[in-house]
């Protein structure tokens, strides 16, 4: 069995009056409940923020003195005994949104599958806004009451973390994560023991090891092929997210469809529908074919059967983002399924391959799409490309009734709500806001704040930012791993007066992290203004095989630590959720520059606008239809040029163009008492147009009564014929 991450054993210096610590910490509730965190750090201050905000580290390395100490505080365990009680509650109630809006549907189960989750920066699971997203999605069907059961990888080593050398380059390397320090336990069987599968691959067996994550009321299934009983380079296939050649990512995603249906039979679970989060998890389909199969269905009924009751959402219209397996890996991997299916290699191969295309190989989006009953983007734009582009798998509907819907992506609220924020809001929306987070009414009293304590509020998290730079920077140089020069790169200089503008996401090109440096002079002139100076935060990783946006990264590091613009530029390396959450919060704009129309949502401006930061941003994905003229600003227009030349050199025109005009005088314009209301005018907007709308709540409300519901009421339907 995989030895990097043990069976997980309560600490023996943990009272037994004070057990509760460590099963709370093994529910991830607690990292979006603020009266759960206060307690942890209540343990050790110093020590919660070493860990990164880890309660299973935390109370692995506390000391015993310290817990005897704390257990023999009656404030503390006043306060224990009401964060217990919180999360009982929380655990146990019946009366949630789902039982009362959806009665119909009963405990019809949800499986929700996908490649990566981001759930907190101590399970590194996760690359960007996909696995966030998944994560969210978890929080929030938690929230809701939603009964929906997630499964993914472990992948013991993560994704990779981020060096950039002295001379900017990104340099990437990988480290299995400590298991005994992560909220991740064991999955069992209902005897008592380790659940274990098996997928066949290429006429060898390979066991597969389950592990669990509790998110409030979901449980996430993670499977791992580190096993004993593996070949080495089979114990490597679930190493490492998004690592390895084409073949090993046919693998992963074989282990992750097929083998995460047999999790699920293993565990005696029966979904009622099945969610397959992008095109990496849609081999479940192929599970389920078999299974009908078997079961005595016909081929076209079984296919009636898995799409009546699957739903698939597609995230991006990069063509790049979805994955194409030539014909001889599949058949190299599937061949026994035409016999287990009882179809030719040719109809087999039909179902990742459009009608009446001469496509020459296997396309999983394809697979999803025509496997499953409902289908959605993730934005109200990427629904419209989406219907275009995927047009041709329906060649007898016109474009406007290709069927492919559109859910917007939003956020998980109470995880990337800053702790000062949330504390405004609960003074003057009152303190069941977060209760009525979508509720447009709520947020129209955004007004009655006043400015200067909302200023005061906002400027506070801009020192709080900078002051987490500047220590990272520190202890960067402590432990030598950055030379002097990089010190300067690091922010250190950055300015707490200064309008800052944040980028941070994956440096895939089509992101154009360096659209402002097309011209350099003009760039300089606008951060380097004496009396209203601009300075940029840039964070964000390339993928390793990405020559490209490692050279974005380059070109941004150059300038960080140009003397000319030093101090005016800064490059925040390895991000994670746990630096989003001090860098998202505490600019002063939120900056995005995708090429149009590459970007199917991006949620960061949504983390952005809940905090108080306005968007300074294209208008594609979620900003073409959240932008309301007054809420932010708008790069470009609606159109697109497809030529990325003239596209881009109108874009930054723009962008130059909108800073010098709009953004950077509204912000320096102050009144008598320092405060720039114009701008707040902006920030108040921002928040009482986009908040509601732009949510988890808002979205899981969304999939279950648009998708989920009527896939279940399709599946009865089928099973009565």
């Amino acid at each position: 069995m995989n030895d990097s991450i043990p069976l997980p054993q309560r600490p023996a210096h943990i009272p037994p009056s004070l057990g509760g610590l460590w099963e709370l910490a093994h529910n991830l509730w607690w990292s979006w409940n603020p009266e759960a965190r206060a307690l942890f750090e209540a343990l050790d201050r110093t020590l919660w923020k070493l860990t990164s905000h880890n309660p299973v580290k935390l109370l692995r390395d506390l000391i015993p003195e310290r817990m005897q100490s704390v257990a023999a505080d009656p404030s503390f365990l006043r306060r224990y005994e009401a964060v217990l009680m919180a999360f009982n509650a929380y655990m146990n109630a019946s009366d949630t949104w789902f039982a009362r809006q959806h009665p119909e549907m009963g405990d019809a189960l949800i499986a929700y599958f996908s490649a990566e989750f981001g759930l907190h920066q101590s399970i590194p699971i996760y690359s960007g806004g996909l696995g966030i997203l998944a994560g969210d999605h978890c929080k929030e069907a938690s929230d809701l009451g939603v009964p929906l059961v997630g499964i993914g990888f472990l992948y013991p080593q993560g994704y990779f973390h981020q060096r950039i050398s002295a001379d900017g380059w990104q340099h990437a390397w990988y480290a299995p994560f400590a298991g005994a320090n992560v909220p991740i336990r064991p999955a069992l069987l209902p005897n008592g023991e380790r659940l274990l599968i098996q997928v066949q691959l290429d006429g060898r067996t390979i066991q597969v090891a389950i592990w669990q994550v509790r998110v409030g009321r979901v449980s996430l299934y993670l499977m791992d092929t580190d096993v004993e009983a593996n070949a080495p380079w089979d114990r490597e296939l679930s190493a490492k997210l998004y690592g390895g050649d084409q073949e090993m990512r046919i693998l992963q995603e074989i282990i992750l469809g097929i083998g995460g249906v047999r999790v699920l039979r293993a565990l005696g679970l029966q979904p009622a529908i099945w969610h397959a989060n992008e095109g990496h998890a849609t081999f479940l389909t192929l599970e389920r074919l078999r299974e009908h199969r078997l079961a005595g269905l016909s081929f076209p009924d079984a296919l009636e059967a898995v799409r009546s009751t699957t739903v698939f959402t597609t995230h991006t219209p990069v063509p790049a983002g979805h994955d194409v397996f030539p014909f001889h890996l599949m058949e190299k991997y599937f061949t026994p399924f035409c016999d287990l299916l009882g179809v030719t290699r040719e109809e087999f191969l039909r179902l990742g391959c459009a009608p009446g295309t001469a496509d020459t190989a296997f396309n999983m989006t394809v697979l999803g799409l025509q496997l499953s009953g409902h289908r959605n983007g993730v934005s109200r734009l990427h629904g419209e490309i989406s219907r275009r582009m995927w047009s041709y798998v329906w060649p007898e509907l016109p474009v406007e009734k290709v069927p492919i819907t559109s859910i917007t992506n939003g956020i998980h609220v109470p995880t990337w709500i800053a702790p000062e924020m949330r504390q405004l809001y609960a003074k003057h929306l009152g303190p069941d806001w977060v209760a009525r987070q979508d509720d447009p009414a709520l947020w129209e009293r955004i007004a009655d704040i006043p400015d200067l304590e909302l200023w005061n509020t906002r400027a506070a998290l801009k020192r709080k930012l900078l002051g987490f730079m500047n220590e990272r920077a520190r202890l960067q140089w402590i432990h030598g791993q950055i030379e002097p020069s990089q010190v300067l790169a690091s922010g250190t200089l950055l300015d707490p007066d200064a309008l800052t503008i944040g980028f941070a996401r994956r440096f895939a090109t089509y992101k154009r992290a360096t659209l402002l440096f097309k011209d350099l002079e003009r760039l300089k002139r606008l951060l380097q203004n004496h009396w209203r100076p601009v300075q940029i935060i840039f964070a964000g990783k390339a993928h390793p095989a990405d020559e490209p946006g490692k050279y974005f990264i380059h070109q941004v590091y150059a300038l960080a630590k140009d003397h000319g613009l030093g101090g005016h530029i800064a490059f925040v390396e390895e991000y994670d959720m746990h630096t989003a959450k001090f860098l998202i919060p505490g600019v002063d704009v939120w900056l995005n520059t995708p090429r149009p129309p590459q970007e199917a949502c991006g949620t960061s401006g949504q983390k952005a606008a809940l905090n108080g930061v306005p968007n300074l941003s294209i208008l594609d994905g979620w900003w073409a239809e959240g932008y309301n003229g007054a809420n932010g600003w708008a790069i470009g227009g609606k159109e697109f040029n497809p030529d990325p030349v003239v596209q881009d050199s109108a874009d930054a025109e723009s962008l130059f163009r909108t800073l010098e005009q709009e953004v950077v005088p509204l912000y320096y314009d102050r009144d008598v008492d320092g405060v720039p209301r114009g701008w707040l005018s902006v920030v108040k907007e921002s928040l009482r147009t986009i908040v509601p709308h732009f949510c988890t709540r808002r979205m899981l409300r969304d999939y279950t009564t648009q998708l989920y519901a009527p896939a279940l009421q399709q599946s009865l339907r089928s099973a009565r014929r």
